[in-house]
Order: structure tokens, then C-alpha cells, then sequence
């Protein structure tokens, strides 16, 4: 759509909102009104030239064939299009007829909206249009607001008309209508101080995608496709796609092919927009589904021979988790996953990203719905677009790692394709198509190509919202070509594309756990031993009850639950039911009374000595248990062992057993972990002085640490060379050990910048003191 056509179709329609609801509605609430009637304006253009033949066929039904109910068929085949109006009126007449009378006004244009098909009835209800009709005819600016669509000096329909003066103004496509709705909800948002959430995605976008998905394939393409976004928005994805597929003058100009477009969106205006556009195209507008894509698969069991989508990134998924998991468990089969273990075991995984952000599961919904290569030779293909996150967020065994996880070792990712900044309207951040097939060509099987294009745009003259750039021509046919050829390409200049070609396992990692052994001192005190008292989980309460009340709480403290769950709340303390009702019921203060008195009893016998080797304190313990026969519990004597310990590097090793390994049990555990004997202890088994016989120590949790590990290299080799050496008493966890995927643009493409030489900035910082009269000099009190 021609710049200035489009910039001075959103002026007039901005200007109807500032001429006639100035007075009427708030700025916020302009959109209500015009969005509605700027959809309504366009399908009643359309249907102006088959309106005869409309009533003729609807007198035909009623008068000679007697239906009582109207034969839809019949009326669309009169109108030329999926949709119809029955009543006697059209906007244009609606406006050349009215009067003085506001009510007589209302009443017609309600008779009006009533005559239309159910599925326009739908898009007017998703509108609220009736309502907005009420309020401007209560406010005697509905003739007024009417009189500016039916202007002839505007054009909102997808033919070419003349204006008031004979010129020509050009047709709105459907892509050109949601740029218009696109600036027109982005204008209104501003004004109303608040975001416009949706990113709307610009022509060249959708065109570099659709030549991507497309041309590879252009010569082979099935006689029946099936186009697919699952985050449709005004459906001018969709639609260009089905253009490119069928535009006579193209590239691909299939023709005879049938096209069908299918879509889903959340948001009631722009499905509404979407549906009436599907609706003048000649679509099945019942293709097009209104709710949430996540919520519900709407399409289940449905596949699709292409999708192309760009889903809301950054978006909360929060509210609908509960149509996709039951508590832990995953209940949409969408998102159920299997992957292998470390150990080449297969699990039930969890595909689930963080609530905060659902791009990904748009991805995952697009993936479940490809159509497998049993049904179709070709397979599906798809092109997605996501900002950074998707790219790295999620550690390893996580949600998002899983996702990119399971469409990399399937062998589906074919390329990524980094995008320049600034490229859409209401977002300038760093944007990404993902570019997937299930029916991959023998040159990339295995293999995923990046290509590095956040370089290749130029400049508009004025922006568009936070869109300051865009694609030429030129600059898709080299992307185009890159990503065809399969090229990798060194950057030769800061302008230019560059694009690398990794295998699959490139973007893997083994997520691998390094423990240190426990050392603690221990010595049993008074002090350490009163604060066994109080529960750890709810020490500061406690610990208040206690001072307040003192002993009176084992023997009534429910007298003061009142008190003490108000002074929780005023402390805010943020306790639980659960919680609350602990912390006032005597048992719990019965069992640590309990506690603490075994500590003592313990302190006692034991004595008040500081230990060095927890393994001696333990040992004189349990000697003291049994030779007084206390009954303890072993969670009883952990908790008096937490109280009375602390973290000492100079304290021994703590141990946590010792075993014999010999024989079959040796093999076994050197083949499992893949080493030979004289490196068991790399792995958490230290030998002793006694052959065949291994300590294992306990693991210090503060210190455990991770490494991740590239999937093409040794993990032992690795944690000699780069761990070893700088923590000479750590070991490998492999059972820990998990399996990751991220892809960092960063890394593949950073370009090191050398620091300018000393002598170059010197000189730099001369002239700069020449060029402001000795100013420096002067601040720094060199003159």
C-alpha cells in the first residue's frame, strides 16, 4: 500500500473521531466506534452493487417460493460474496435518507445491522456495535459519523473508485486495511497513554516469510493447500500468503490450486476484522476461530500443509494454565513430550515454558500440527516469528530448553533468521523467524543455518510507531538466496549478511553436576541448643509467641491465636492457613520442647567440646543413644546435628559410607560410568587404605556447581581439563547430568572491535582542546 494513500486514509478516519465524538466519548474510547464502522463501511460497499439482485432473490424466496426460513445459498449466490444483508437499507441510503430524528435514524440502521447474515451478525456483536449506535443517536452525533463514511472521498473497500472530484483512490487490500487498523489502534493507544500489545507484522516481513516457506518448493507444490496461523490477528498473514500462492503476475502463480486458510485469535476486533476480510476474499470465514489458541486446540487432529505466524511474545500464559496442566501434570496433549535421558532413556518431559512468556507454545501447537509425511509427500512447513527469548531463556531439562530440544533432535529447525531492530511497529527489539520442516532436503539433514541479516534494511523517512526501517526488495532476495543455497558467508562489511551452518548437536549441551564433599565442625552450646524451640520454617513467630507468652504456650496458647494471627498480618509475615494454624497448635511447640530436651540430655553426655571431624562427633553421639537407649528418630537427630554444626574448610570430610566394590558390582558401575578404576574417584568414589573398598563423601549444597558441557565433547575430559584443575576435590554427578539446546546469534556472529590505538585517541582529545579554546586544559589545571 502506497505510503501516502495509507498515511491520509488513517487522517481522515483519525479526523472523524475529532469532528464528531470530540464531545461524546472520552479519547480511549474513540476506537469503539471507528474501528467497528470502518469494517462495516467496507462490507456494505461491497454488497452496494448486487443489493438489487439480493431483494429480487429474497422476494423471490418469500413471495414465490414460499420459504419461511431464507435459503443462504440462494442470497450469497445473489450477493457474490459469503455474506448478505436482507433489509431495505444500505449505509449510503441510510445517510441520504435521514432526517432530523435521531430515534427514526437508529431505528433503520438497527434494522439494517438485523438484516445481515449471522456471520456478520457475529463480527457487529463482537463489536458491540448496536450499543455504540444507541449512545450516538442519544447523543445526536450518529447522522454526523455516517455522513464522513459515506464520504465519496473515501475509499475503504478493495476496488479503485473515483472521489468527489474525479480522481482515482486506490483500493484498500486486505493486508492495507490492517496497516490502517494497525496505526489506527496504535493512534488511540497513545492517546489513552497505553500499549498497544499486538505486533502487527509489515508487509516485507510477511513477504520474506512467505518466499522462504514457498520457493523451495514452488515447483512441487499439492493442487489443495492448507495455510495455517494460529495467532491469525486481522488475517494479513494469511492472506498474503494465499496472494502469493495465486497472484497471476508472481513467482509461483498456482492458479487452479485451492487454496484454504485457517486461523484462531484471541482479540474480539481484530478477529472480527480477520472474518470480514476472509468473508470479501471468498474464504470460509468459519475457518477462522475466535478464543485462545493455548486454551484450546480448536483444530485438534487437523493438519496443515504450511503455517506462518507471530505470536505475542513476552505474554503472560498465566490464566490459562489451567486448561494445559493439572498442577504438575500436563493435561493438553499438545504439549506432552518425550525425550531421552542421559542414559538413553525415553521420559515423559515437560515442554512447558515460564508463565510469563507462551511464544514458544504457539511454536509447540504449530509443530503438533504438521502433517506427516505418510499423508503428504511434502510435509508441512513453517515460519514462525520470536524475539530473543526463545532463543536461550530456560536452563537445561527446562521448558523452553525442551522445546528447542525436541524440534532440533527431530531434525525439524531448517534455519533462523535474525531480523534488523526497529522493524515493527510496536516493538524494537530483536526479532527472529524460525523457518521449520518435517521433510527436510539430503543437504540440510542434520544441519541448521543462521543467518545474520539484522544489518540489511533502509531507513524510512518517517516512522511508524517504533518502526524506523524496513526490507527492500533487494534485501529479501539475498536473504532468500542465502537461506536456499544453504551458504555460509563471513560479514565483509558492517551492512552486510553473514550466515553460518552448524549441526544439530551444535546447539547441545550436557548440563553437568559438580559436587564438593561436606566439612564440618561441630560443638554442642546452650545457645545453639535453645533455638531447637523453634521450628526453623517459623522461627521469628515463634520465637515472638515464646518472649510474649513464655511458658503458658504449651498448656493454652490457643487463648491467643486472635493476637498472634494479627500480629503475623501486622508484620506481614505472609503466612499461610496452613501455617497459622501450626504455629498456634500445641503439638508442634510440644515437639520441639521435645527437641530441645534431647539436646541437652545429648550436651550433657557428649559434652561442650568443639569438633574438627564431624565423623568422630557423630560416632560419640550415637555411642551416647545407645548406651542411654534414647529413642530418637533420625530426623530428629538431623535436626539437633543442623543446629549444633557449621561449614568449616578446615574441618574433615564428612562421610557418608563406605562400600566394598569387586567383581560383577565393579564392572557394572565402571561400564555405567564409562571409566576405568584408577578415575572412580572423579566420579564421587575415593579409595581407601583397604583394597577394593571406597568412601563416599557427603555433597556440600552451598558449593555445587555446575558446568555445561558442549554435546560433542568428553564430559570427563572436560572436568579434567577445565575443572580439575581449579577444584582438586571435586566430582562428577553424572546422575544429575542433564541435556540442554540454546542458540546464541551472539556468539556465532560477534565481531571483535580492537581498541583504537593510544596514539589515535591522543590525537582525538588534542583537537577536541584546540576546538574548545583550551577548556580542558583549563578544568584540569594544566594552564
Amino acid at each position: 500500500m502506497n505510503q501516502s494513500v495509507h498515511n491520509k486514509l488513517v487522517s481522515f478516519i483519525w479526523s472523524i473521531a475529532d469532528d464528531c465524538l470530540r464531545d461524546v466519548y472520552v479519547r480511549g474510547k474513540y476506537r469503539d466506534v471507528i474501528l467497528p464502522m470502518v469494517v462495516l463501511r467496507r462490507l456494505d460497499a461491497l454488497l452496494e452493487p448486487t443489493k438489487e439482485s439480493v431483494m429480487q432473490e429474497l422476494a423471490f424466496q418469500r413471495d414465490e417460493a414460499g420459504f419461511t426460513e431464507w435459503d443462504e445459498n440462494g442470497l450469497r449466490a445473489a450477493s457474490g460474496y459469503v455474506f448478505y444483508n436482507t433489509s431495505d437499507w444500505t449505509l449510503q441510503r441510510l445517510h441520504d435518507t435521514a432526517t432530523n430524528s435521531q430515534q427514526l435514524l437508529q431505528a433503520n440502521f438497527e434494522d439494517y445491522l438485523n438484516g445481515f447474515s449471522s456471520n456478520v451478525k457475529e463480527i457487529i456483536e463482537k463489536f458491540k456495535l448496536k450499543s455504540q449506535v444507541r449512545h450516538m443517536a442519544s447523543k445526536d452525533v450518529l447522522l454526523d459519523v455516517l455522513e464522513k463514511f459515506t464520504s465519496p472521498d473515501i475509499n475503504v473497500t478493495p476496488f479503485e473508485k473515483n472521489d468527489s472530484n474525479g480522481r482515482k483512490l486506490s483500493a484498500l487490500t486486505n493486508l492495507g486495511m490492517g496497516y490502517v487498523f494497525e496505526e489506527l489502534i496504535r493512534k488511540f493507544n497513545e492517546e489513552n497513554n497505553e500499549e498497544a500489545g499486538e505486533h502487527f507484522t509489515p508487509r516485507e516481513v510477511i513477504d520474506l516469510m512467505t518466499h522462504i516457506i514457498f520457493d523451495p518448493i514452488k515447483y512441487n507444490l499439492p493442487p489443495v493447500m492448507t495455510i495455517y496461523d494460529p495467532a491469525c490477528g486481522s488475517g494479513g498473514m494469511l492472506t498474503e500468503a494465499q496472494n502469493f500462492i495465486k497472484d497471476e503476475e508472481g513467482e509461483i502463480r498456482a492458479v487452479d490450486s485451492d487454496v484454504y486458510l485457517y486461523g484462531k485469535e484471541i482479540n474480539d476486533e481484530t478477529y472480527a476484522i480477520c472474518k470480514s476480510d476472509m468473508m470479501i476474499k471468498g474464504n470460509n470465514p468459519e475457518n477462522i476461530r475466535v478464543g485462545s489458541t493455548l486454551s484450546t486446540d480448536e483444530f485438534a487432529g487437523t493438519t496443515f500443509d504450511f503455517m506462518l505466524s507471530n505470536p505475542p511474545y513476552g505474554k503472560s500464559w498465566a490464566s490459562e494454565q489451567k486448561y494445559i496442566k493439572d498442577g504438575k501434570e500436563v493435561i493438553d496433549s499438545r504439549f506432552k513430550i518425550r525425550l531421552k535421558n542421559y542414559w538413553g532413556i525415553e521420559e515423559d518431559t515437560d515442554a512447558i515454558p515460564r508463565s510469563s512468556d507462551g511464544q514458544l507454545l504457539f511454536l509447540m501447537e504449530m509443530v503438533n500440527k504438521m502433517k506427516p509425511l505418510s499423508q503428504s509427500p511434502s510435509g508441512t512447513r513453517i515460519a514462525s516469528v520470536h524475539n530473543g527469548s526463545s532463543l536461550f531463556t530456560g536452563d537445561a531439562g527446562g521448558g523452553e530448553s525442551n522445546i528447542r530440544r525436541y524440534i532440533i533432535e527431530n531434525d525439524w529447525l531448517e534455519a533462523i533468521v535474525q531480523l534488523p531492530n526497529n522493524l515493527f511497529y510496536n516493538t524494537g527489539i530483536t526479532t527472529y523467524i524460525w523457518i521449520l520442516s518435517n521433510n527436510k532436503t539430503t543437504n540440510r539433514k542434520g544441519k541448521v543455518q543462521l543467518i545474520d541479516a539484522g544489518q540489511l534494511y533502509r531507513k524510512l523517512r518517517k516512522n511508524l510507531g517504533n518502526k524506523n526501517c524496513e526490507f527492500a526488495p533487494e534485501h529479501i532476495t539475498e536473504i532468500v538466496k542465502t537461506y536456499t543455497d544453504l551458504q555460509a558467508i563471513e560479514r565483509t562489511a558492517d551492512e552486510a549478511i553473514a550466515a553460518k551452518v552448524f549441526d544439530n548437536s551444535d546447539f547441545g549441551y550436557h548440563k553437568v553436576t559438580i559436587e564438593r564433599p561436606k566439612r564440618l565442625k561441630a560443638q554442642f552450646t546452650a545457645e545453639r541448643i535453645a533455638e531447637l524451640r523453634f521450628d526453623k520454617s517459623l522461627r521469628e513467630p515463634m520465637q515472638w509467641v515464646y518472649e510474649t507468652y513464655g511458658e503458658a504456650i504449651y498448656t493454652d496458647i490457643k487463648k491467643h491465636e486472635k493476637t498472634i494471627s494479627d500480629w503475623c498480618e501486622k508484620q506481614e509475615l505472609n503466612l499461610n492457613a496452613k501455617q497459622l494454624k501450626t504455629l498456634t497448635t500445641e503439638a508442634i511447640w510440644k515437639k520441639q520442647l521435645d527437641l530441645m530436651t534431647l539436646g541437652q540430655t545429648l550436651m550433657t553426655a557428649v559434652g561442650t567440646d568443639e569438633y574438627n571431624d564431624f565423623n568422630l562427633f557423630k560416632d560419640k553421639v550415637a555411642a551416647v543413644v545407645k548406651a542411654n537407649k534414647l529413642k530418637v528418630s533420625a530426623s530428629e537427630l538431623n535436626a539437633i546435628y543442623n543446629a549444633i554444626s557449621w561449614y568449616d574448610a578446615d574441618a574433615e570430610k564428612v562421610i557418608k559410607n563406605t562400600t566394598k566394590l569387586a567383581g560383577d558390582k565393579l564392572e557394572k558401575l565402571l561400564a555405567y560410568l564409562d571409566c576405568k578404576t584408577d578415575r572412580l574417584a572423579d566420579y564421587g568414589y575415593f579409595p581407601t587404605a583397604k583394597k577394593g573398598e571406597y568412601t563416599v563423601y557427603e555433597t556440600e549444597s552451598d558449593l555445587r556447581d555446575t558446568e555445561n558441557i558442549p554435546l560433542k565433547e568428553n564430559i570427563h575430559d572436560y572436568f579434567v581439563r577445565e575443572v580439575q584443575l581449579h577444584v582438586a576435590e571435586g566430582w562428577i554427578n553424572l546422575d544429575a547430568t542433564k541435556i540442554g539446546y540454546e542458540i546464541s546469534f551472539n556468539k556465532y556472529f560477534y565481531q571483535h572491535k580492537p581498541l583504537r590505538a593510544i596514539e589515535e585517541v591522543t590525537a582525538d582529545i588534542l583537537a577536541l582542546e584546540q576546538q574548545s579554546d583550551g577548556l580542558i586544559a583549563e578544568i584540569l589545571n594544566l594552564v
